[in-house]
Protein backbone atom coordinates (compact mmCIF):
# COMPACT_ATOMS: atom_id res chain seq x y z
CA UNK A 1 0.00 0.00 0.00
CA UNK A 2 2.50 2.52 -1.14
CA UNK A 3 0.45 5.11 -2.32
CA UNK A 4 -1.16 4.80 1.55
CA UNK A 5 2.01 4.92 3.67
CA UNK A 6 2.97 8.50 0.68
CA UNK A 7 -0.60 10.35 1.53
CA UNK A 8 -0.85 9.66 5.71
CA UNK A 9 2.54 8.13 6.48
CA UNK A 10 3.66 11.01 8.80
CA UNK A 11 0.02 10.96 10.33
CA UNK A 12 0.48 7.42 10.98
CA UNK A 13 4.20 7.33 12.70
CA UNK A 14 2.60 10.13 14.86
CA UNK A 15 -0.46 8.43 15.93
CA UNK A 16 1.67 5.51 16.60
CA UNK A 17 3.55 7.96 19.29
CA UNK A 18 -0.15 9.19 20.51
CA UNK A 19 -1.37 5.53 20.79
CA UNK A 20 1.13 4.29 22.90
CA UNK A 21 0.68 7.23 25.23
CA UNK A 22 -2.96 6.76 25.70
CA UNK A 23 -2.63 3.21 26.68
CA UNK A 24 0.40 3.88 28.91
CA UNK A 25 -0.66 3.00 32.84
CA UNK A 26 1.12 3.31 36.31
CA UNK A 27 0.58 -0.15 37.20
CA UNK A 28 3.60 -2.63 36.30
CA UNK A 29 1.83 -5.59 34.75
CA UNK A 30 -0.87 -3.47 32.71
CA UNK A 31 1.69 -1.02 31.43
CA UNK A 32 3.92 -4.41 30.86
CA UNK A 33 0.71 -6.34 29.48
CA UNK A 34 0.34 -2.84 26.95
CA UNK A 35 3.62 -2.62 25.93
CA UNK A 36 3.47 -6.74 24.43
CA UNK A 37 -0.06 -5.48 22.31
CA UNK A 38 1.58 -2.68 21.04
CA UNK A 39 4.57 -4.58 19.53
CA UNK A 40 2.11 -7.13 18.13
CA UNK A 41 0.01 -4.68 16.66
CA UNK A 42 -1.34 -5.38 13.13
CA UNK A 43 -1.35 -3.14 10.19
CA UNK A 44 -3.91 -0.57 11.34
CA UNK A 45 -5.99 -0.48 8.87
CA UNK A 46 -9.29 1.51 11.04
CA UNK A 47 -6.80 4.09 11.83
CA UNK A 48 -5.89 4.34 7.83
CA UNK A 49 -9.66 4.49 7.02
CA UNK A 50 -9.91 7.16 10.02
CA UNK A 51 -7.01 9.29 8.24
CA UNK A 52 -8.06 8.96 5.06
CA UNK A 53 -11.86 9.60 5.78
CA UNK A 54 -10.94 13.03 7.71
CA UNK A 55 -8.74 14.09 4.39
CA UNK A 56 -10.89 13.55 1.88
CA UNK A 57 -13.66 15.04 4.11
CA UNK A 58 -11.62 18.12 4.67
CA UNK A 59 -8.74 17.74 6.57
CA UNK A 60 -7.01 16.40 9.66
CA UNK A 61 -6.97 17.54 12.80
CA UNK A 62 -6.41 16.86 16.68
CA UNK A 63 -9.84 15.34 16.46
CA UNK A 64 -8.76 12.93 14.11
CA UNK A 65 -5.81 11.71 16.04
CA UNK A 66 -8.34 11.07 19.39
CA UNK A 67 -10.68 9.53 17.04
CA UNK A 68 -8.21 7.18 15.32
CA UNK A 69 -7.59 6.55 18.98
CA UNK A 70 -10.42 5.82 20.25
CA UNK A 71 -10.90 3.05 17.02
CA UNK A 72 -7.83 1.30 17.63
CA UNK A 73 -8.54 1.16 21.65
CA UNK A 74 -12.36 -0.37 20.96
CA UNK A 75 -10.93 -2.45 18.24
CA UNK A 76 -7.71 -4.06 20.47
CA UNK A 77 -10.28 -4.22 23.62
CA UNK A 78 -12.89 -6.65 21.59
CA UNK A 79 -10.10 -8.54 19.78
CA UNK A 80 -9.13 -9.46 23.52
CA UNK A 81 -12.35 -10.11 25.08
CA UNK A 82 -12.99 -12.21 21.46
CA UNK A 83 -10.05 -14.39 22.48
CA UNK A 84 -11.54 -15.39 25.76
CA UNK A 85 -14.66 -15.98 24.44
CA UNK A 86 -13.16 -18.17 21.96
CA UNK A 87 -10.62 -19.82 24.18
CA UNK A 88 -7.93 -19.06 21.78
CA UNK A 89 -4.17 -19.37 22.41
CA UNK A 90 -2.87 -17.64 19.35
CA UNK A 91 -3.73 -14.20 17.38
CA UNK A 92 -1.37 -13.37 14.40
CA UNK A 93 1.04 -15.90 15.70
CA UNK A 94 1.45 -14.62 18.65
CA UNK A 95 0.37 -15.79 22.40
CA UNK A 96 -2.76 -14.26 23.29
CA UNK A 97 -3.43 -12.58 26.27
CA UNK A 98 -5.28 -15.06 28.26
CA UNK A 99 -2.85 -17.82 26.87
CA UNK A 100 0.18 -15.63 28.98
CA UNK A 101 -2.03 -14.13 31.52
CA UNK A 102 -4.95 -16.13 31.68
CA UNK A 103 -8.80 -15.22 31.20
CA UNK A 104 -9.48 -13.08 34.42
CA UNK A 105 -6.57 -10.66 33.81
CA UNK A 106 -7.89 -10.72 29.62
CA UNK A 107 -11.10 -9.62 30.66
CA UNK A 108 -9.98 -7.04 32.60
CA UNK A 109 -7.22 -5.61 30.42
CA UNK A 110 -10.36 -5.58 27.66
CA UNK A 111 -12.33 -3.16 30.08
CA UNK A 112 -8.68 -1.21 30.89
CA UNK A 113 -8.63 -0.43 27.22
CA UNK A 114 -12.29 0.28 26.58
CA UNK A 115 -12.09 2.68 29.97
CA UNK A 116 -9.91 4.62 28.24
CA UNK A 117 -11.07 4.99 25.16
CA UNK A 118 -14.48 5.80 26.72
CA UNK A 119 -12.23 8.72 28.67
CA UNK A 120 -9.98 10.15 26.10
CA UNK A 121 -13.11 11.64 24.15
CA UNK A 122 -15.09 12.72 27.36
CA UNK A 123 -12.01 14.04 28.70
CA UNK A 124 -11.45 16.16 25.40
CA UNK A 125 -15.12 16.48 24.51
CA UNK A 126 -15.43 14.12 21.49
CA UNK A 127 -19.22 13.05 22.34
CA UNK A 128 -20.76 12.79 18.62
CA UNK A 129 -17.22 10.48 17.96
CA UNK A 130 -18.27 8.87 21.58
CA UNK A 131 -21.71 7.84 19.62
CA UNK A 132 -20.64 6.64 16.52
CA UNK A 133 -18.56 4.17 17.65
CA UNK A 134 -20.35 3.05 20.80
CA UNK A 135 -22.80 2.04 18.61
CA UNK A 136 -20.39 0.32 17.04
CA UNK A 137 -19.44 -1.84 20.06
CA UNK A 138 -23.04 -1.94 20.41
CA UNK A 139 -23.75 -3.58 16.98
CA UNK A 140 -20.49 -5.97 17.21
CA UNK A 141 -22.02 -7.58 20.56
CA UNK A 142 -25.12 -8.00 18.87
CA UNK A 143 -24.15 -9.64 15.64
CA UNK A 144 -21.68 -12.00 17.94
CA UNK A 145 -24.60 -13.17 19.91
CA UNK A 146 -27.25 -13.48 16.55
CA UNK A 147 -24.04 -15.63 15.28
CA UNK A 148 -24.33 -17.68 18.51
CA UNK A 149 -28.30 -18.15 18.74
CA UNK A 150 -28.12 -19.51 14.84
CA UNK A 151 -25.36 -21.48 15.16
CA UNK A 152 -27.31 -23.61 17.59
CA UNK A 153 -30.30 -24.43 15.00
CA UNK A 154 -28.49 -23.47 11.51
CA UNK A 155 -31.20 -22.09 10.31
CA UNK A 156 -29.42 -18.53 9.12
CA UNK A 157 -30.95 -17.48 5.67
CA UNK A 158 -29.09 -14.91 3.48
CA UNK A 159 -30.86 -12.12 5.14
CA UNK A 160 -29.88 -13.25 8.68
CA UNK A 161 -26.83 -13.35 6.77
CA UNK A 162 -25.77 -10.37 6.23
CA UNK A 163 -27.56 -8.93 9.34
CA UNK A 164 -24.47 -10.73 11.72
CA UNK A 165 -21.54 -9.25 9.42
CA UNK A 166 -23.06 -5.74 8.87
CA UNK A 167 -23.14 -5.75 12.39
CA UNK A 168 -19.87 -7.84 14.05
CA UNK A 169 -17.48 -6.88 11.68
CA UNK A 170 -18.85 -3.40 9.10
CA UNK A 171 -20.09 -1.58 12.14
CA UNK A 172 -16.27 -0.85 13.46
CA UNK A 173 -15.38 -0.13 10.01
CA UNK A 174 -17.80 2.37 9.24
CA UNK A 175 -17.99 4.19 12.56
CA UNK A 176 -14.03 4.63 11.70
CA UNK A 177 -14.73 6.24 8.43
CA UNK A 178 -18.15 8.09 9.96
CA UNK A 179 -15.54 8.96 12.77
CA UNK A 180 -12.73 10.66 11.01
CA UNK A 181 -15.32 12.52 8.28
CA UNK A 182 -16.99 13.72 11.18
CA UNK A 183 -13.38 14.92 12.97
CA UNK A 184 -12.78 17.23 9.61
CA UNK A 185 -16.17 18.08 9.17
CA UNK A 186 -18.51 18.20 11.58
CA UNK A 187 -21.14 17.76 9.14
CA UNK A 188 -23.98 14.79 9.57
CA UNK A 189 -24.93 14.20 5.78
CA UNK A 190 -21.09 13.95 4.91
CA UNK A 191 -20.50 11.54 8.15
CA UNK A 192 -23.47 9.22 7.09
CA UNK A 193 -22.04 9.31 3.46
CA UNK A 194 -18.77 7.88 4.68
CA UNK A 195 -20.65 5.44 7.29
CA UNK A 196 -22.13 3.67 4.30
CA UNK A 197 -19.06 3.96 2.16
CA UNK A 198 -17.21 2.22 5.50
CA UNK A 199 -19.96 -0.18 5.91
CA UNK A 200 -19.87 -1.33 2.20
CA UNK A 201 -15.71 -1.82 2.61
CA UNK A 202 -16.78 -3.53 5.66
CA UNK A 203 -18.73 -6.36 4.44
CA UNK A 204 -17.26 -6.54 1.52
CA UNK A 205 -14.37 -7.10 4.06
CA UNK A 206 -15.83 -10.38 5.85
CA UNK A 207 -17.08 -12.24 3.01
CA UNK A 208 -13.59 -12.50 2.01
CA UNK A 209 -12.62 -13.60 5.47
CA UNK A 210 -15.57 -16.25 4.92
CA UNK A 211 -14.26 -17.51 1.38
CA UNK A 212 -10.22 -17.95 2.97
CA UNK A 213 -12.53 -20.86 4.75
CA UNK A 214 -13.19 -22.40 1.64
CA UNK A 215 -9.58 -22.03 -0.16
CA UNK A 216 -6.44 -23.96 -0.25
CA UNK A 217 -4.10 -21.50 0.18
CA UNK A 218 -1.90 -21.30 2.53
CA UNK A 219 -3.53 -18.21 4.57
CA UNK A 220 -3.08 -18.50 7.91
CA UNK A 221 -6.06 -19.52 9.07
CA UNK A 222 -7.37 -23.37 8.68
CA UNK A 223 -9.73 -23.89 5.87
CA UNK A 224 -12.90 -25.31 7.41
CA UNK A 225 -12.32 -23.28 10.73
CA UNK A 226 -15.88 -21.80 10.41
CA UNK A 227 -17.42 -25.43 9.58
CA UNK A 228 -15.90 -26.53 12.70
CA UNK A 229 -17.39 -23.60 14.77
CA UNK A 230 -20.78 -24.21 12.95
CA UNK A 231 -20.48 -20.57 11.47
CA UNK A 232 -23.06 -20.02 8.42
CA UNK A 233 -21.56 -18.34 6.08
CA UNK A 234 -21.91 -16.68 2.56
CA UNK A 235 -20.98 -19.58 0.38
CA UNK A 236 -22.12 -22.42 2.77
CA UNK A 237 -25.60 -20.30 2.52
CA UNK A 238 -25.90 -20.61 -1.43
CA UNK A 239 -25.14 -24.14 -1.86
CA UNK A 240 -27.64 -25.08 0.78
CA UNK A 241 -30.49 -22.84 -0.54
CA UNK A 242 -29.69 -24.46 -4.14
CA UNK A 243 -29.40 -27.94 -3.21
CA UNK A 244 -31.22 -30.68 -3.09
CA UNK A 245 -33.48 -32.08 -0.32
CA UNK A 246 -30.93 -34.73 0.47
CA UNK A 247 -27.61 -32.81 -0.14
CA UNK A 248 -28.87 -30.43 1.97
CA UNK A 249 -29.98 -32.65 5.11
CA UNK A 250 -26.25 -34.54 4.39
CA UNK A 251 -24.55 -31.21 4.94
CA UNK A 252 -26.51 -29.63 7.88
CA UNK A 253 -26.09 -33.26 9.49
CA UNK A 254 -22.46 -32.95 8.87
CA UNK A 255 -22.02 -29.40 9.97
CA UNK A 256 -23.94 -29.95 13.13
CA UNK A 257 -22.54 -33.74 14.05
CA UNK A 258 -18.74 -34.07 12.49
CA UNK A 259 -17.62 -31.05 12.46
CA UNK A 260 -14.64 -31.95 14.00
CA UNK A 261 -13.71 -34.77 11.32
CA UNK A 262 -11.41 -33.75 8.86
CA UNK A 263 -12.56 -35.83 5.74
CA UNK A 264 -16.48 -34.82 6.77
CA UNK A 265 -15.62 -30.98 6.96
CA UNK A 266 -13.40 -31.44 3.37
CA UNK A 267 -16.55 -32.91 1.92
CA UNK A 268 -18.63 -29.75 2.73
CA UNK A 269 -16.06 -27.57 0.98
CA UNK A 270 -15.96 -29.93 -1.90
CA UNK A 271 -19.94 -29.43 -1.79
CA UNK A 272 -20.00 -25.57 -1.32
CA UNK A 273 -17.37 -24.98 -4.20
CA UNK A 274 -19.04 -27.43 -6.84
CA UNK A 275 -22.40 -25.82 -6.00
CA UNK A 276 -21.05 -22.70 -7.30
CA UNK A 277 -21.05 -21.04 -3.76
CA UNK A 278 -17.80 -19.29 -3.80
CA UNK A 279 -18.57 -17.89 -7.85
CA UNK A 280 -21.79 -16.55 -6.02
CA UNK A 281 -19.76 -14.94 -2.81
CA UNK A 282 -17.00 -13.24 -4.57
CA UNK A 283 -19.64 -11.77 -6.80
CA UNK A 284 -21.63 -10.02 -3.56
CA UNK A 285 -18.10 -9.12 -2.75
CA UNK A 286 -17.86 -7.10 -6.29
CA UNK A 287 -21.17 -6.11 -5.90
CA UNK A 288 -20.42 -4.51 -2.55
CA UNK A 289 -16.92 -3.03 -3.14
CA UNK A 290 -18.34 -1.23 -6.01
CA UNK A 291 -21.63 0.58 -3.93
CA UNK A 292 -18.12 1.95 -1.76
CA UNK A 293 -16.33 3.21 -4.39
CA UNK A 294 -19.68 4.66 -5.60
CA UNK A 295 -20.02 6.60 -2.90
CA UNK A 296 -16.50 7.32 -2.53
CA UNK A 297 -16.63 8.96 -6.16
CA UNK A 298 -18.80 11.91 -4.61
CA UNK A 299 -15.53 13.52 -3.75
CA UNK A 300 -13.06 15.04 -6.57
CA UNK A 301 -9.88 12.90 -7.38
CA UNK A 302 -7.08 13.21 -5.20
CA UNK A 303 -4.12 11.47 -3.81
CA UNK A 304 -6.47 11.23 -0.70
CA UNK A 305 -9.13 9.55 -2.80
CA UNK A 306 -6.96 7.39 -4.54
CA UNK A 307 -5.18 5.95 -1.37
CA UNK A 308 -7.92 5.14 -0.03
CA UNK A 309 -8.99 3.32 -3.46
CA UNK A 310 -6.03 1.64 -2.94
CA UNK A 311 -6.91 0.72 0.67
CA UNK A 312 -10.24 -0.90 -0.68
CA UNK A 313 -8.50 -2.71 -2.92
CA UNK A 314 -6.06 -4.21 -0.53
CA UNK A 315 -9.08 -5.30 2.01
CA UNK A 316 -10.48 -7.28 -1.35
CA UNK A 317 -7.60 -8.69 -2.75
CA UNK A 318 -5.19 -9.65 0.23
CA UNK A 319 -4.24 -13.24 0.59
CA UNK A 320 -4.76 -13.61 4.50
Amino acid sequence: MELVQKVIGAELSLFEKKFTESVKSTNVLLDRIMRFIIRRKGKQMRPMFVFLSAKIAGGINDVSYRAASLIELLHTATLVHDDVVDNSMKRRDFFSINALWKNKIAVLVGDYLLSKGLLLSIDNGDYKILQITSRAVKEMSEGELLQMEKARKLDIDESVYFEIIRAKTASLLSSACAAGAYSATADDVVTERFRLFGENVGIAFQIKDDLFDYGQDNIGKPTGIDIKEKKMTLPLIYALNNASKADKRRIIYIVKNNSTDRAKVNEVISFVQQSGGINYAQEKMKQYKEEALRILHNYPDSPARQAMEELVNYVIDRKY
